[in-house]
Formats: C-alpha cells, structure tokens, sequence
C-alpha cells in the first residue's frame, strides 16, 4: 500500500534528466520502494521540515530533498524540491537552504491558487 504521494518539481526533473539514464532509473526505482515501505537508507528526515530520499548507485551518493504538504485536502503528499549528488558527509547548508527556498515558493504558490 502507498504511504504517501509524490510530486516532482521542475528543478528535481530537471537534475533526474542531466544524470546517466541508469542513475535517474535507480532513483526513482528507490522512491517507488520507499512509498511501500518504511527504509530510513531510502527515505529519511534530515529537519524539522525537509526529508531526503537517498540513493547510492555506482559509488555516488545522490539526495532528493523534500517536504511534506499536508494542507487542505492533502493527506499524504511528498513534494520534491531539490536534487544533488553529496560529496561530504554532512548535507551542506548551501542545499538544505535551496531546499526551504523552493518549499516557501511552492505554498506561496499554493496560497495564491487557494485565493483565487
């Protein structure tokens, strides 16, 4: 059974097309996985407010940073927001950051569709 929903952002479809076709085909081979079952080395909170999907392929460790919508009617809906492959072993500041900057732009897109 699904957990939870996804939507992909265009900044995430955008990095899944500039990866090696495999690459991007493992990644979201993990996320479909990770909507079935509970893996923290495939889903894992990182914040208070942003997730990663995670997925090592081929020696290189590539993230998938989320958030939760859970306004409205939306139950359960995973939004994708930034995507990188992490060299280090700390998530860097510079990414988490983008991340939140995506996820304020995304509701406040979600409250001017609501007002309108």
């Amino acid at each position: 059974m699904v957990k939870f929903e996804i939507v992909i952002l265009e900044t995430v479809r955008q990095f899944l097309k500039n990866l090696d076709k495999k690459a991007s085909a493992k990644i979201i081979f993990n996320i479909r996985k990770a909507q079935v079952t509970i893996d923290p080395e495939l889903f894992k909170k990182l914040a208070d407010d942003i997730w990663e999907f995670r997925t090592l392929y081929n020696k290189n460790y590539y993230r998938l940073l989320v958030f939760w919508d859970k306004t409205g009617n939306k139950r359960n809906l995973v939004v994708c927001a930034h995507g990188f492959i992490k060299k280090t072993r700390k998530t860097p500041k510079a990414d988490l950051e983008k991340a939140r900057l995506i996820m304020k732009k995304y509701f406040e897109n979600e409250n001017e569709k609501g007002n309108k």
